[in-house]
């Protein structure tokens, strides 16, 4: 069974991208907004494919968080690809999981020759809850999964207390 590769996970304070051209922070807000439709074959037609653009995959990836007594665990799959084309940072109290795919097929027979090319690219980001140590973050890559873990504070991990109901 191979063991699971550990990501780096990078700390940084986030900036804000500066954009030159009057109308491509509306038209990157108009585009973002049918992104967030999923993904349908009908906003095609309102890309503007010869401005540059991040791919996206048609979907984002199946993420689970699980609340655990000494650890918050987010599980993304990610199918296809390798622990070098995926970016765990935290910054600002987010925690953002980045990726990008690349495929070249290349095949070639006596009577025809078919190359196929998909590249795609994701982002998702997550609210640290208040109790995580953000020093101790870290971040598995085994067989298509990333598990990401969030180990709480001592003080955060106090057992609750159950409380019986009683009939009035």
């Amino acid at each position: 069974m191979a063991e699971p590769t550990k990501l780096p996970v990078k700390t940084e304070k986030a900036s804000t991208p500066t954009t030159w051209a009057p109308f491509e922070h509306l038209r990157r807000e108009i585009d973002r907004l049918f992104d967030d439709f999923d993904g349908g074959f009908w906003r095609a037609p309102f890309r503007m494919p010869h401005w540059p653009r991040s791919v996206t995959w048609p979907s984002m990836p199946a993420v689970d968080v699980t609340d655990t007594e000494k650890a918050y665990e987010i599980t993304a799959e990610l199918p296809g690809m390798d622990e070098k084309n995926v970016e765990v940072k935290v910054a600002n109290g987010v925690l953002t999981i980045k990726g990008e795919k690349e495929e070249d097929k290349e095949e070639k027979k006596k009577d025809y020759y078919v190359r196929e090319r998909n590249f795609g690219s994701f982002e998702r980001s997550f609210q640290v809850p208040d109790g995580v140590d953000a020093d101790k973050i870290e971040a598995n890559f085994k067989k298509g999964v990333l598990t990401v873990t969030l180990p709480k504070k001592p003080e955060a991990q106090k057992t609750a207390k159950k409380i019986d109901v009683k009939a009035a």
